[in-house]
């Protein structure tokens, strides 16, 4: 999960919201990045997300479940968003979970 968030959070670095949509590659290797952070999200034991429950799990599957099975229909604004405003603290949180700084 962290090395594909981390991943996603580079990737948007030096570019816009706008450059999303005119930018192919980046909008598919975002997709894919969310979607392989949601994937490893759905395979972390119920005991080990109820250890870090300040993780909002459910949310980052259903993001997973989103862009995978809405494929032809991913709202670049909201995926963003996520990669924008939720992944950098979801990154500090698993630095912090796994001993990280």
């Amino acid at each position: 999960m962290l090395d594909h968030a981390v991943e996603a959070v580079e990737m948007i670095r030096g570019h816009t919201r706008g450059d999303l949509d005119k930018d192919r590659k980046l909008n598919l290797a975002l997709v894919r990045l969310v979607e392989i952070v949601g994937e490893a999200a759905a395979r972390v034991t119920d005991a080990e997300r109820s250890r870090h429950a300040g993780i909002p799990w459910e949310d980052i599957v259903g993001m997973r479940n989103r862009v995978v099975h809405g494929y032809d229909e991913v709202d670049f604004d909201i995926l963003w968003d996520v990669v924008e405003l939720h992944l950098p603290p979801l990154v500090a949180e698993l630095r912090r979970v796994i001993g990280e700084n």
